[in-house]
């Protein structure tokens, strides 16, 4: 079953991070929060939740914890007071240096060559777009696949 080979790697990759991320105290979501806006500087929370595939309900209370903890701010827009704009503090940019080898701890890990994780990581957006798209369509989730 793909399904569940796919449920257990993403269950043994969580694992992994939590140990790796327990010194600081950080989750996996956390931690990729941190990642987006270590690139993007500033998102609103609407943009961090289309990012992380969240929604709103899981989006805002990881933003309030990582605010609670002085790693990033939130601000209404000056553009669109509805919206709530997402920074990075010093702390959280400080992170980044101190994070940085994680990525590296995780391709140790899974022992890959490049193409390979190219390979993979192409698969599994295909993968993650094709489930996305069926949900999006409506997909009649009791039908049995002909394949």
């Amino acid at each position: 079953m793909v399904c569940f080979a796919l449920y257990a790697a993403a269950r043994a990759t969580n694992r992994r991070y939590i140990a790796l991320l327990a010194p600081w105290g950080l989750t996996y979501p956390q931690y990729l929060v941190l990642v987006l806006l270590w690139t993007r500087r500033s998102l609103s929370v609407k943009e961090v939740a289309e990012h992380l595939m969240l929604d709103s309900g899981t989006a805002s209370p990881l933003i309030k914890r990582l605010e609670a903890r002085g790693l990033l701010r939130r601000e209404r827009s000056a553009a669109d007071e509805r919206a709530v704009i997402v920074s990075l503090t010093d702390s959280g940019l400080g992170l980044r240096e101190e994070l940085a080898h994680i990525p590296g701890c995780i391709a140790q890990s899974i022992h890959l060559t490049q193409a390979d994780g190219q390979a993979a990581l192409s698969l599994l957006h295909d993968l993650t777009q094709r489930l996305s798209s069926a949900l999006a369509l409506g997909e009649n989730p009791t039908e049995r696949s002909t394949q």
